[in-house]
């Protein structure tokens, strides 16, 4: 009987380590945004109603990208962002490879227990910026003009399971 308990356990354990969530802000955490993304209606409809997406100078995309700030020198994600089939759908994330134009992408930071408030909801985009738990590049106006979407992305790092006990890359 205790033979079969152990056994039950260390399969259990081996079961759970096996599904690990990705490192945040890792290039496979990076992939399950992008689907995640796409599975929010306020993204993929409201970016569009604005024109948001349409923002990209003739490229095609928005780039925006992430890090968590205490892993500087790691490496940054990136989602890009275009519109198809009348949806601001997310075509690619993982690691940064954009070179990012301020007039139209976004470079966001902040720290890992700061993504996790903002993941949370304790608080939106607004508070986050002004307190400077968010740091933002970008188009701030446009950023403005989306509060409600800007919103939804930021929750979706709640969403979307991470390991924060490392550093993506390391």
């Amino acid at each position: 009987m205790k033979k079969a308990i152990l056994s039950g356990f260390v399969f259990a354990l081996a079961s759970s380590v096996s599904h690990a969530a990705p490192v945040m802000m890792g290039t496979e955490w990076a992939q399950e945004m992008c689907k995640a993304w796409n599975a929010d209606a306020t993204l993929t409809g409201e970016l569009v109603e604005s024109e948001w997406v349409k923002n990209n100078k003739d490229r095609g995309y928005k780039a925006i990208q992430i890090y968590r700030a205490e892993c500087e020198g790691g490496p940054r994600i990136e989602m890009r962002v275009a519109e198809k089939g009348g949806k601001a759908v997310c075509v690619y994330g993982g690691k940064a490879e954009s070179k990012l134009d301020a007039d139209v992408d976004y470079l966001m930071w902040a720290e890992t227990p700061r993504w996790v408030e903002m993941g949370k909801g304790e608080y939106g985009p607004m508070r986050a910026m002004f307190f400077q738990r968010l740091r933002f590049e970008g188009p701030m106006m446009e950023a403005m003009g989306n509060m409600g979407p800007f919103q939804s992305f930021l929750l979706l790092v709640g969403k979307v399971p991470g390991d924060v006990a490392a550093c993506p890359g390391k």
